[in-house]
């Protein structure tokens, strides 16, 4: 009986915590629009960050509070005094990006271009200075132009979420961005124990709770001058490390 409970109130509590994040989103998306054009576009991208990592932080800590989520990501937090690195996570769940950037604030984003026309994501995304993936060129242009003013670049180097495990092929953008940034590429394993948001999880499909994430620093790669090579090099690493990594002991709740 008692699990029977536990398990009730784990299931309102996480489509409470759901309705409370797309109001929270639509919120700071209706506010945010208004000052896109209002500030200053560096102060803009600078608030942006900020108001996406608090939004991102107070929905993941409240997920915490209510049991649904364990967190050990304070390795993050030693990221927050860089300047100028490709952030590259492996993808196993749709909340990767944020866990990252709810600890790393001074953080662009590569974002697919559907998630960037989210209605929930959109404004937010625009006034954080966020690089929207629409074509090779332009997505390069901006990065490049992120990473060369000092702001880190998160991007997934498996470009979708992980099918094959430990890791899927690595698509060559990222290393192609950090040849032609001359930006190190920071690794970071993210760690989960759960399949929730996982591709083809539905964002509404409740999993056992509670969900468990680790975030661990990897090695960082220093820029080098082909891309097939750092590409090659990433995808390696990224094979041996996770190979027994994918479902890690339950972590520390933060």
């Amino acid at each position: 009986m008692t699990k029977f409970i536990l398990r009730f109130f784990h299931i309102v509590a996480f489509y409470s915590v759901l309705i409370w994040l797309a109001i929270m989103l639509l919120i700071v998306n209706f506010v945010v629009f208004f000052l896109y054009y209002l500030l200053p576009p560096d102060t803009g991208k600078i608030f942006g960050r900020k108001l996406n990592s608090f939004v991102f932080r107070l929905f993941l800590n409240g997920c915490c509070h209510l049991g649904l989520m364990h967190l050990d990501l304070h390795a993050l937090d030693k990221l927050n005094v860089a300047q100028g690195i490709i952030i590259a996570p492996n993808h196993p769940s749709m909340l990767d990006a944020l866990l990252i950037l709810s600890r790393i604030k001074n953080t662009s984003c590569l974002m697919k271009t559907s998630l960037w026309n989210n209605i929930f994501l959109h404004s937010g995304a625009r006034l954080a200075g966020y690089v929207r993936n629409d074509s090779i060129k332009n997505m390069v242009r901006r990065s490049v132009k992120e990473l060369q003013s000092g702001s880190n670049l998160l991007i997934f180097p498996e470009g979708t979420r992980t099918v094959q495990l430990p890791i899927n092929r690595l698509k060559t953008g990222v290393g192609f961005i950090s040849t032609k940034a001359q930006a190190p590429i920071q690794t970071v394993l993210l760690l989960t124990d759960s399949p929730y948001l996982s591709k083809h999880w539905p964002i509404w499909k409740t999993p056992s709770f509670p969900v468990y994430f680790k975030a661990v620093i990897g090695q960082r790669f220093e820029p080098t001058s082909r891309t097939a090579e750092i590409t090659s090099l990433l995808q390696n690493y990224y094979d041996r490390t996770l190979d027994d990594s994918i479902h890690q002991p339950r972590a520390t709740h933060t």
